[in-house]
């Protein structure tokens, strides 16, 4: 038996009354052989995105894990240019896992702003410091040997250090947060990062909860016990979902099946019933990056705009909706005259140098979820230089 939501258009009213809830995807700095991307490729993607068949929305907003151009020192990522020639607003990403400071990040973006100008910082909607550090840093990260993370001091210090570096700079006008894993935020260690920030990202995968019933007809409810979780850790705080999908091939993980049917379906269940034009969302993805990763997340192929399955919301959905299924969770609040980002995701800096990594989506999950490591995904570990998340 399927619900319809008779709170789902009241939502979508107040969601966009408060702001915009931005649509977007994530995006690596490099592509599926290791390659660096550069402005024609992020800006393929972008167009790609804004012109999806079906879309419930415009997809014009794209979420970055590295200001670093792959390769490179400190050299701001092309993404940037990309996102200036199609409007496209961007979520900022500073790579903090493994590092003991965001130096070349911080001057990265100083270069950007440098030599952009307002027609870059209009559209930075936020500024992510760090992406997934709790977790690997966690007892459940080390268990399930996520790679080398960093603690929350260590967050807030780079928190701290970023917001003296841009005190006097348009960007300091722009909400700082910080993205985990949904099981992170409710724990008490993590206050101190929490206490810091303005915003919460939140990266949720059902597809990687094992042991909790994860077959795709759950997965909805699975996402809104994680998202009420931290929508209740938050205290207030906008929560803005960071990545989330599941994977239209690859493995099966406990009952979870990918296909592109399951795919469309979490898609309606979760993006159209739970987050589309209600919380600022970047979805997990329009493209595959990572070759090491055997689950597919993308929604389409080769770029085309024509995606793997309709994407057109239905009316009515199966998940019975929760306490806070159907309310907006806090929109992104912006100074007045700041206007949209874009966010991408994937490039990772180091001590000594800037290193490119894609993300395959987080996988989440309090204590049953495994997630590759970053010297796994690489190949290689070469000084904290190149990693794959």
């Amino acid at each position: 038996m399927r619900f319809t939501s008779s709170l789902v258009a009241s939502a979508l009213a107040v969601g966009a009354s408060a702001g915009n809830n931005y649509l977007g995807f994530n995006s690596g700095a490099t592509l599926a052989d290791r390659s660096a991307k550069f402005k024609a490729d992020f800006t393929a993607e972008f167009k790609t995105a804004q012109g999806l068949k079906g879309a419930p929305g415009k997809f014009n907003a794209v979420r970055l894990y590295t200001n670093i151009q792959a390769y490179s020192q400190d050299d701001p990522i092309q993404a940037f240019e990309a996102a200036i020639d199609t409007q496209t607003s961007v979520l900022l990403g500073v790579w903090a896992s493994g590092v003991d400071n965001i130096d070349n990040e911080i001057n990265a973006l100083k270069k950007a702003v440098s030599q952009y100008g307002t027609k870059f910082t209009d559209l930075v909607i936020g500024i992510s410091i760090g992406s997934e550090d709790l977790y690997r840093n966690s007892v459940t990260g080390v268990k399930n040997k996520a790679g080398v993370g960093n603690s929350p001091e260590a967050i807030v210090g780079f928190i701290n250090n970023f917001k003296t570096a841009f005190a006097d700079n348009p960007l300091g006008k722009i909400p700082v947060g910080h993205v985990d894993t949904w099981d992170v935020w409710p724990n008490a260690t993590n206050k101190a990062v929490l206490d810091a920030i303005d915003w919460i990202g939140v990266d949720e995968y059902p597809y990687y909860e094992n042991g909790k019933g994860n077959n795709i007809k759950n997965a909805g409810n699975l996402f809104d016990h994680a998202y009420d979780a931290t929508i209740a850790a938050a205290n207030g705080k906008p929560v803005w979902v960071t990545e989330t999908g599941w994977p239209a091939t690859g493995p099966d993980w406990d009952q979870a099946q990918p296909s592109v049917e399951n795919a469309k379906y979490y898609w309606d269940e979760v993006g159209c019933r739970k987050l589309f034009n209600k919380t600022p969302t970047f979805w997990y993805n329009l493209r595959d990056s990572n070759p090491d990763n055997t689950m597919k997340f993308a929604v389409t192929k080769d770029l085309s705009t024509t995606p793997l399955f309709n994407l057109t919301c239905p009316t009515t959905f199966d998940t019975n909706p929760s306490s806070s299924s159907d309310k907006p969770s806090g929109t992104a609040s912006r100074p007045t005259g700041v206007t949209a980002a874009t966010a991408t995701s994937g490039s990772v800096s180091g001590t000594g140098g800037s290193a490119a990594a894609t993300t395959t989506g987080s996988r989440s999950g309090s204590g049953t979820v495994q997630k590759l490591s970053a010297a796994s995904y690489a190949g290689v570990a070469i000084a904290g230089v190149y990693a794959l998340l």
